[in-house]
């Protein structure tokens, strides 16, 4: 099967959903892309290997981010939950009440950072289970709804703001980063239509953020204040049906700088060039991405009402969190 080539048309899959109702349709999905014959990803994913169910029941699964321990947290976003897997298989409940949280990230300290949509900030769980928030915008500029959050090797973070839904025409997006210790983050860019995964290189030197409307993956030189410049495009993202919004969401990154970005049409995978080196097909449409485990060979991908994990060729990155 051609790499990014479509296994259920949609027509179809609006057929399955009508006969036999979203959960069978869900299955059916499922089992066809278990069925299909995968090619594999050269030192990607291994041919023949899928996505596996780990969980589902949940509502919208996001943040993937791992621990040091092997384990995995992420983010159910409309019940307000964030829970944590652990090394044995464990699903268990770490926060509620999130406000919406959606991206997170882990400090060197071992904070948890989340991107709060509903409550318009950035929040901080430490270790001893206290929330505080760590920046709720600029002065007389609160954030919209943050989407997502990657902390850096300072330890300063970059946010993406895209607005809630449903998209409002004109109105302005933001790309920020807050450095260490401040309590007002900086704009990067408000020219993306809605800025939504970000993700740094290994090291730290470019960059990356999608847009959920368009099919372009952008990329900027990071400056050693965490500013960037530079701005140009990274790659395209392919398979987007005609019309339809590319769905480019969360993303991971690997130990040989491959991107994986979420997207309508599953996870793409390209190169450190932004070439495009296969898709990963998922049953649902994925949002989030993150390689964990104790030596980070799994890559979890949240989609919608399910968690799942695929083992993989590729590494994680050497480093915290994504």
């Amino acid at each position: 099967m051609p790499a990014g080539g479509t296994l259920v048309s949609h027509r179809t899959a609006r057929s399955i959903v009508t006969t036999l109702g979203a959960a069978a349709a869900v299955a059916l999905l499922a089992g066809a892309v278990h069925a299909q014959s995968l090619g594999g990803i050269a030192g990607v994913v291994a041919p023949g290997v899928v996505p596996e169910l780990v969980q589902e029941g949940f509502v919208f699964t996001e943040g993937p981010v791992g621990t040091p321990d092997g384990g995995l947290y992420f983010s159910d976003i409309r019940p307000n939950r964030i829970h944590y897997l652990d090394p044995g298989g464990k699903i268990s409940l770490v926060r509620e009440q999130t406000n919406g949280a959606n991206g997170l990230a882990l400090t060197r300290d071992g904070d948890l950072i989340a991107a709060e949509g509903e409550g318009k900030r950035i929040s901080k769980r430490s270790r001893d289970g206290m929330v505080t928030t760590v920046t709720e915008g600029i002065a007389g500029k609160p954030f919209l709804s943050p989407n997502d959050v990657l902390v850096d090797a300072k330890g300063g973070i970059y946010i993406t703001d895209p607005g809630p839904r449903p998209v409002v025409p004109g109105r302005t997006a933001y790309v920020y980063y807050l450095p260490v210790g401040a309590k007002e983050p900086v704009v990067l860019d408000d020219q993306i239509a809605r800025p939504n995964g970000v993700m740094l290189t290994r090291d730290g030197k470019t960059l990356i953020v999608n847009d959920t409307l368009g099919p372009t993956v952008y990329a900027y030189d990071v400056l050693p204040d965490g500013g960037v410049k530079k701005k140009r495009t990274f790659a395209q993202l392919l398979d987007i049906p005609e019309g339809k919004e590319s769905g480019a969401d969360g993303m991971a990154l690997d130990r040989e700088d491959r991107l994986y970005v979420t997207t309508v049409a599953g996870v793409q995978v390209f190169d450190a060039a932004g070439k495009h080196l296969g898709t990963i097909k998922v049953p649902r449409q994925p949002a989030n991405a993150g390689f964990a485990g104790p030596d980070k060979r799994v890559l979890y991908i949240t989609a919608r009402e399910g968690l799942y994990r695929i083992n993989m060729l590729a590494q994680g990155p050497d480093r915290i969190g994504k």
